[in-house]
């Protein structure tokens, strides 16, 4: 399989433009060639092409590891996950499905960012749920959209403006945004000036035994094949229009792909709202079928699209 030491690497000295100028030299893959090497490697380990379809979508890892760069981590170490992630996509991917490496891709390589940064923030758990996540990866956002970027707590005008707009609690977003602003507190800074102990003292292990982990690690890569297959089950117009949409950051506009495509907003939408309720009923179906009923069906296509 591929390495990381096979691959370009920015150190945290160095040149983000050299960086992207290099990367830019790997050539984009045809859908053919994609699919040839994918069945080389599928077929026979084939490491040469592994690392072709690797290589060809680094500017991919590059350009969605930026779109993190507002939680304070170094650029270097957000290409340096999100290109493990990539292995990981092109180690799983299934050229048979019908779709493009780069659409299957992504899924794997925002979770990993996202696993790497949830990592370096957790001064205190900062949450492991769905929706806990949700909330923190959009808080920031959200708060810029409506010009809430001071410091300290939000207006309660704002927490529920935020709380209805990721539909999760008033609570949760007033906790959340409590831990985001006090992150960057030294873990060896005094609790308060009358008060012994630094903040390390209160620190506890909140981490998940290895068993908890496995199994979570498991039911990951049971949504994520779920997901796949029902996307799978989509033409070519409604997994590009359902991608564009749902899948890119930032989405690409109805106005975009109405032009695109010749035809109204209404009716991208329209095709939106059906291709993603072809998803959640193809995983609906295959969940039961599989004995898999126990699992969310309805967020599984929420939390990757």
């Amino acid at each position: 399989m591929v390495s990381t030491s096979n691959l370009p690497t920015l150190s945290p000295e160095g040149s983000l433009s050299s960086y992207l100028q290099e990367i830019r030299k790997f050539p984009m893959l045809e859908a053919n060639e994609e699919y040839m090497l994918a069945k080389a490697w599928a077929d026979r380990e084939d490491s040469e092409a592994a690392h072709k379809m690797v290589t060809s979508h680094l500017r991919l890892v590059a350009k969605i590891a930026m779109g993190y760069r507002g939680y304070g981590l170094p650029v270097a170490d957000l290409i340096a996950e999100g290109n493990v992630g990539m292995m990981q996509a092109v180690k799983k991917f299934d050229a048979e499905k019908g779709f493009r490496l780069a659409t299957y891709a992504m899924w794997w390589i925002r979770a990993a960012i996202q696993e790497y940064i949830l990592r370096s923030w957790s001064l205190v758990k900062i949450g492991t749920t769905a929706a806990q996540k949700k909330l923190f990866f959009n808080l920031r956002r959200l708060k810029g959209k409506i010009s809430a970027v001071e410091e300290g707590d939000l207006r309660p005008e704002n927490v529920t403006h935020i709380a209805t707009e990721l539909d999760v609690s008033e609570d949760d977003v007033v906790n959340m945004n409590r831990r985001m602003t006090s992150h960057d507190h030294s873990l060896n800074a005094p609790l308060k000036a009358d008060m012994e102990g630094e903040w390390q003292d209160w620190l506890v292990d909140e981490n998940p035994d290895q068993e908890t982990a496995l199994a979570d690690d498991e039911e990951l890569d049971q949504r994520r094949a779920l997901l796949v297959n029902a996307m799978s089950d989509l033409n070519e117009r409604e997994q590009h229009i359902l991608s564009e949409r749902r899948l890119a950051d930032p989405a690409v506009t109805l106005e975009d792909l109405s032009r695109q495509y010749g035809v109204s907003r209404e009716r991208i939408r329209q095709i939106e709202v059906r291709a993603f309720e072809k998803v959640q009923a193809a995983i609906r179906d295959k969940a039961f079928s599989s004995g898999l009923g126990n699992l969310d069906t309805h967020s599984i296509a929420h939390e990757n699209t």
